[in-house]
């Protein structure tokens, strides 16, 4: 009888390895579901390069998109938020600001100061959602009112990009004060014949959108940003109607006459650089 070996004593074993993808090389996109080289991402200004999907960017990188390279000098950066009203008893408020510095390096939910914009002077205030929300407590209003007001004495435009949740619930009604105190300021900013445009990014709600966000003599917004006073559900129980799919959204808006222009982010500092040139 002739012996035939098992098939696997003729063939050798390769040994299975799995191929890994490095973390942090890819990502999938959480709007159109294809995976993105994160270089291209970040290359992009965090703008998906397959269906356009604007993600959020920190503070300090809007600043870098907008402003001239080494000119933004930052001003009132020591400026930081206390339990004024010793909002819970267990320090909750306190840690939360202390776990947001940790966080993002930022004293604040915004940075303001003066830098060139293409070669023109302005002022410019960037908010940053990872600071709780980027909500508007009695610093975030001091700051973009004390920026308005040096616009005015320097005689020079301003550019505010918002991002925020809304006021800042743990410091009560002196955070809904801000809401008239920054209004006041955009007010001096029009007699004083200044411009004063307004990025409107994803989300911008609350009173900063019933303040100094819609006020703006140019708003600009991002693509499929989200912006109203109100969340979609909480105006959907209130009227209790059915609301269209782009509600609150920059296409609607836009539709609606509450800002002036959509923009990509990539072709926000040449936009802004059109509109002061104009004023000049």
């Amino acid at each position: 009888m002739q012996f035939f070996p098992e098939k696997s004593t003729l063939m050798p074993t390769i040994p299975q390895t799995k191929t890994s993808i490095p973390a942090g090389l890819w990502m999938k996109c959480r709007e159109c579901g294809q995976l993105i080289y994160q270089k291209a991402l970040d290359k992009a200004l965090q703008v998906c390069p397959e269906c356009g999907f604007h993600y959020p960017i920190t503070a300090n990188a809007r600043i870098d998109s907008l402003a001239d390279q080494g000119t933004f000098q930052e001003m009132w950066r020591e400026m930081t938020s206390t339990d004024i009203l010793s909002f819970a008893e267990d320090g909750s408020y306190a840690a939360k600001l202390d776990e947001s510095r940790a966080k993002t390096n930022l004293n604040e939910a915004v940075i303001c100061g003066s830098c060139q914009i293409n070669g023109i002077d302005a002022a410019l205030a960037v908010m940053d959602f990872r600071f709780m929300g980027a909500s508007m407590g009695s610093v975030v209003g001091e700051k973009i009112t004390r920026l308005m007001e040096y616009a005015v004495r320097a005689h020079k435009p301003i550019v505010v990009v918002t991002a925020s949740g809304g006021a800042r619930m743990q410091e009560g009604v002196i955070s809904l004060m801000q809401m008239a105190k920054t209004s006041a300021a955009v007010q001096r900013l029009d007699e004083a014949r200044l411009p004063y445009i307004t990025i409107l990014t994803n989300p911008t709600t609350g009173g900063v959108t019933a303040s100094f966000a819609s006020l703006g003599d140019v708003i600009l917004a991002e693509p499929k940003a989200l912006i109203g006073f109100a969340g979609p559900r909480v105006i959907k129980e209130t009227t209790r109607a059915e609301l269209p799919d782009s509600f609150q959204r920059s296409e609607f808006l836009l539709a609606h006459g509450f800002i002036d222009a959509i923009v990509k982010r990539d072709q926000l500092k040449a936009t802004v650089t059109q509109i002061l040139q104009a004023w000049q």
